[in-house]
């Protein structure tokens, strides 16, 4: 790193711990040259020679580098650069405080560094879980139990207890786009997405129903997608990361969005969403860890009614979340330099949402049900989305 750069390095204190700031900003197309700079302030002592890089191409919003030093294996950091114009949806400060939060607590990578437009971080050993081994029964207790002991967190800062997901939807109403750069994609656009007018009413809908179903306010990940979660076989394990949208939320929203991740990203399998016999051993666990008084302590009070309850405002809140991640996916679509078909993901919550016809939410009293991602409601149709499996009937 030149002389400049590495004199104006700085280091800010975060809660009891403390986060290097680095001065720089890495470009896309020169992750490599940017890492190694990182790693001359951050591991100063590690030859440029002995350094091996690996770039993961799983991520559709950030990219992502691991440095492997020959000599010590088992010290691997990861250095991610954020995507174009994420800066639009994500509280970069925020999210350098919830790393810390969650290191503190026991549940996160450790942070070594932050930069302009990213940062470095502790890797965790494992593999990620996949549409499979989320349902492994050795996996999803460990998953129930780490999400509950993160909502078990407890802040102890300033920021309001309130439940982020309404401002967030409205921030991400507020910059969609209404129009596109290339031709293709305002194509579809213009065939296939609701005017942003639309979306507002059905959003205003949305929140009166869910803002009144009871769920508590808790510390949540926000973004439990199958990726950001590491199993660790040999420890028995598993680890969250990437807690760029963390922040006090609805518990059902958490769990909600998890689920919803069950019928993956970019091929969906609307059949896969988790049956109600899954939620309902996943939701025990929960619960049990959720109201335990310590991390081995199970609550033998839980009851059936307890996990029903759960399990209603769970997959209520699973509709937020796919409202959410598709305002998400047309920002992304105008926006993100990585190669991935952000407008075809909202194309397919917005099918799932309207295919019975008439007014979303409309039969918000009525069951839901749908047979191979064709939705079944009320007498005026209904929204119909990812949550609904041909074996089952959701209730508002």
């Amino acid at each position: 790193m030149p002389q400049e750069t590495r004199s104006s390095v700085s280091v800010a204190s975060m809660n009891c711990h403390s986060s290097v700031h680095i001065p720089l900003t890495i470009e896309e197309d020169k992750l490599i040259d940017g890492s190694v700079k990182v790693l001359s302030v951050i591991r100063p002592t590690w030859a440029k020679e002995k350094v091996n890089f690996k770039v993961f191409t799983d991520g559709i919003t950030n990219k992502l580098l691991g440095c492997f030093h020959e000599d010590f294996p088992e010290d691997v950091v990861l250095v991610r650069v954020y995507g174009h114009k994420t800066d639009l949806l994500i509280d970069r400060n925020a999210e350098t405080r919830n790393i810390q939060l969650l290191h503190n607590a026991g549940y996160a990578p450790h942070l070594y560094a932050t930069f302009c437009n990213g940062l470095a971080y502790e890797y965790v050993s494992g593999v990620v879980l996949d549409t499979t081994s989320c349902r492994d029964p050795d996996v999803f207790p460990l998953v129930a139990r780490m999400v509950a002991l993160v909502h078990k967190v407890d802040s102890t800062d300033d920021v309001p207890k309130e439940p982020s997901i309404w401002l967030k939807i409205e921030q991400f109403l507020s910059i969609m786009p209404q129009t596109f750069k290339e031709a293709e994609k305002q194509a579809r656009f213009l065939e296939l997405i609701p005017p942003k007018s639309r979306l507002e009413e059905e959003y205003a809908l949305l929140k009166t129903e869910l803002s009144s179903v009871g769920s508590p306010i808790v510390f949540c990940h926000n973004d439990l997608l199958l990726a950001n979660v590491i199993y660790n076989a040999k420890k028995n394990t598993v680890t969250f990361i990437d807690y760029e949208y963390s922040s006090h939320n609805y518990q059902a929203f958490d769990i909600g969005n998890h689920f919803a991740e069950y019928a993956g990203v970019a091929d969906v399998d609307y059949a896969a969403y988790p049956s109600p016999e899954f939620q309902r051993n996943w939701l025990r666990i929960y619960l049990e860890t959720f109201h335990s008084t310590t991390e081995m302590s199970g609550a033998n009070d839980i009851t059936e009614h307890d996990i029903s309850c759960l399990y209603v405002q769970v997959n209520k809140f699973a509709l937020a979340a796919h409202f959410l991640w598709a305002i998400w996916a047309l920002i992304q679509a105008e926006h993100s330099t990585i190669d991935f078909d952000f407008l075809g993901i909202m194309v397919k919550v917005i099918f799932t949402m309207h295919i019975c016809g008439g007014v979303a939410y409309s039969s918000m009293q009525q069951p839901l049900c749908c047979v191979k991602g064709r939705g079944v409601g009320g007498p005026k149709g209904g929204l119909n989305v990812m949550i609904c499996r041909k074996d089952t009937a959701f209730y508002w």
